[in-house]
């Protein structure tokens, strides 16, 4: 077992590893890319509705803060107008939350697909312990996460800086512009510097997410004793499985002699080659072989043919070539329909004969 603690694990998942990961809510997630993809679509609804939510806005409060001041509130009228505003405020607002959520589940369903658990958020004695969670903030992972954030905040800040810096010119002109204007020109500055950082953050999500993808598939690799260790749990010990298998042959042979019983000839070798074949020429197109075997097992077929009274036929030519080109239950080639029916006519003549001589 000490060996077994330091092999390598060089094997790919199998698919009881992945599906038990799943289970347990183990999956290759960014949650930085379900942030970034909900931002961009915000981003991206805000710039096509913001003249639609800015006009409903405004009528809004024009509405409120004119219409709503002449209105005497009581306890009757109180919770009309609340719902009133509400519902207003609500249609200005329903498209873009929509899309946010429809954003979220697209993006998290293209990561993982359907998956609902809740083991999770199962209590664990470790995730209370502040030893436990100081080792996590200083391991290996929680630094790489720390740098990724550095790393994320100095590209914001930079390319803040350059898009500042290249409408710095715009900014001056600002003494010279009216309220609404400096809005609007605020506003485009400020989109473009948004859409900006999120194309910038996208790229690192999408580097993030191969990232994870790549640690999670690591994690999940096996040692080769693992795989040994879970084929046998799948398919039981290697000797239940061998004992199994002889007794299916066991019942499988015995059913095999209980069918010679219903042969009406077995063709031999003489020796080592016993076939025995059915044959009704009311209800089969052609012979059957209803049992075959070789060495002791043509033995025990010839032994059952005579104490059955059924012929024995040495033919060894058509025996060993019954043996070796027919199945059990399958009906005879036609290349051997001659050699056979050759066979069965001498067994009926026999038993007619025989017939004839008992009466």
């Amino acid at each position: 077992m000490a060996e077994e603690s330091f092999q390598e694990k060089t094997e790919q998942a199998t698919p009881k590893r992945r599906e038990d990961a799943r289970r347990k809510g183990q999956v290759a997630r960014s949650s930085e890319l379900s942030s970034i993809a909900i931002l961009a679509t915000g981003l991206l609804a805000l710039s096509a509705l913001g003249p639609y939510m800015f006009n409903g806005l405004s009528v809004f409060m024009v509405d409120a803060l004119t219409n709503g001041m002449s209105v005497e509130l009581d306890p009757a009228t109180l919770h009309l107008t609340i719902g009133a505003w509400t519902l207003g405020y609500a249609r200005i607002v329903a498209p873009i939350i929509a899309l946010l959520v429809l954003a979220a589940l697209a993006v998290n369903y293209a990561q993982v697909g359907v998956l609902f658990t809740l083991q999770p958020l199962t209590p664990k004695a470790e995730r209370l312990s502040p030893l436990s969670g100081l080792k996590r903030i200083f391991s290996s992972k929680g630094l790489v996460e720390l740098a990724k954030g550095l790393f994320k905040i100095g590209a914001v800040v930079y390319v803040t800086y350059l898009t500042i810096a290249a409408d710095m010119d715009d900014f001056v002109a600002y003494m010279d512009m009216g309220v609404g204007q400096i809005f609007a020109l605020s506003g485009e500055i400020t989109l473009t510097l948004a859409f900006r950082i999120v194309l910038l953050l996208l790229v690192m999500a999408i580097l993030d997410y191969s990232f994870q993808r790549w640690d999670y598939e690591k994690n999940l690799r096996m040692t080769r004793q693992e795989v040994r260790e879970e084929v046998k749990q799948q398919e039981g010990d290697p000797m239940m499985r061998s004992r199994v298998r002889n007794l299916q042959r066991e019942m499988s042979q015995q059913r095999m002699m209980d069918d010679v019983m219903t042969a009406d000839v077995v063709v031999t070798n003489p020796t080592h080659v016993a076939v025995a074949l059915k044959y009704d020429m009311e209800n089969m197109p052609a012979p059957l072989v209803v049992a075959k075997g070789q060495r002791l097992v043509a033995q025990r077929i010839k032994e059952i043919a005579r104490d059955a009274g059924i012929p024995l036929v040495e033919n060894k030519p058509l025996a060993r070539a019954l043996f070796k080109v027919v199945r059990i239950g399958d009906e005879i080639p036609e290349d051997l329909f001659k050699a056979v029916a050759q066979v069965l006519a001498f067994v009926f003549q026999l038993k007619r004969g025989n017939e004839g001589n008992s009466l």
